[in-house]
């Protein structure tokens, strides 16, 4: 028996209530493929946005299959929406949507694993039919309640729910996960998961006392020996972040949160001139590839860095293998022992 079973893990079929985020746009195969082997849900990322998107699409699907050689169980893939300034959708979202679709329907062990396609940043309006008759089960992020009753009223299946504290790609309102969560699990029946700020058992404990069905996490997971893939350096500037050396800028979709550093300084200093220099998709480009720097170079300078505030708080190297059922284990016992504490209550007389 698993410490903590509930409608998302029966949802799902997996054995602890704990995602690995989105963390593109590099490689993520190995760290999805580690998560879900421990009994969470990992996320293989989608690779970028190339001038050749077709070129993007056979390494989205490389990734896919690398990440299913890997594993036997359950994992998911993440895509985000992006739109232009005239709200249209652009190219990439499109191209990587239809690529998950086709790996599913020509390869059975995808559509037996591939089995969660989440969508972040802009609203996936027509896509939601799409990816519910593929049959797979569709989680959309949201920064707001209001954006959390839209996507649940068009039908997604799970929402999770950001705070501002995240890293990466941040939600516009910048409200912190202790007011969203409780508010978001008031108002929507779907199940909910909490991403922004957890790190360990501590975290998902306090999830799901405000009514939330599991968290996601990213800069946790980053810090692990299965993210291989990865520049050294870049998980090295994540343990040696302290409080404060975080900060929001404009991103890829809408705020970005990461480090300090001479690239977000260039973009916290000139976001104006920035986008008279490009236009949407060259700047989206750029950005992008500056986080892949980041991430494939070691560039911490002037590459983007992109974490939560959380990192501050990490100060180790995981082996996933027994961090998330560890996780989850003293998760139950946080709550356990904080209901043993509660008195036993007294009948009201008769």
């Amino acid at each position: 028996m698993h410490p903590i079973t509930n409608r998302y893990t029966r949802l799902i079929g997996i054995d602890h209530p704990i995602v690995q985020e989105g963390l593109g746009p590099f490689r993520t195969p190995k760290l999805a493929a580690a998560v879900s082997n421990a009994g969470g849900l990992g996320t293989v990322s989608m690779p970028g946005m190339p001038t050749d998107l077709e070129a993007g699409a056979r390494t989205f699907r490389e990734h896919i299959e690398e990440c299913a050689s890997l594993t036997g169980n359950p994992f998911a893939v993440n895509i985000p929406v992006g739109v232009d300034g005239n709200g249209v959708v652009l190219p990439f979202t499109d191209v990587y949507i239809r690529t998950v679709l086709e790996a599913r329907r020509s390869d059975s062990v995808l559509t037996d694993q591939l089995t969660v396609l989440t969508t972040s940043a802009g609203f996936p309006g027509d896509y939601i039919g799409l990816i519910k008759d593929a049959g797979l089960i569709h989680q959309h992020k949201v920064g707001s309640t209001r954006q959390a009753v839209k996507a649940a009223d068009a039908g997604v299946d799970v929402v999770i729910a950001a705070g501002f504290e995240m890293g990466g790609h941040a939600p516009s309102k910048a409200v912190h996960s202790y007011v969203l969560i409780p508010s978001v699990t008031e108002a929507v029946d779907i199940p909910v998961l909490l991403t922004g700020g957890a790190r360990d058992a501590r975290g998902l404990a306090s999830a799901l006392a405000m009514g939330a069905d599991g968290v996601a996490m990213g800069t946790r997971f980053i810090a692990s020996t299965a993210n291989s893939d990865w520049h050294p350096a870049y998980i090295q500037a994540i343990l040696g972040a302290g409080e404060g050396d975080d900060v929001a800028f404009d991103g890829v979709y809408g705020p970005c949160r990461g480090l300090r550093n001479a690239a977000s300084k260039m973009l916290t200093d000139h976001q104006e001139s920035a986008g008279e220099i490009l236009d949407t998709v060259e700047l989206t480009r750029w950005k992008i590839e500056s986080m892949q720097r980041a991430q494939t170079d070691g560039d911490v300078t002037d590459g983007l860095v992109l974490t939560g505030q959380v990192a501050s708080a990490i100060n180790d190297i995981i082996e996933i293998a027994e961090f998330v059922p560890r996780m989850a284990s003293e998760a139950a016992d946080i709550l356990r022992r904080l209901a043993s504490a509660l008195p036993t209550p007294v009948p009201a007389p008769v």
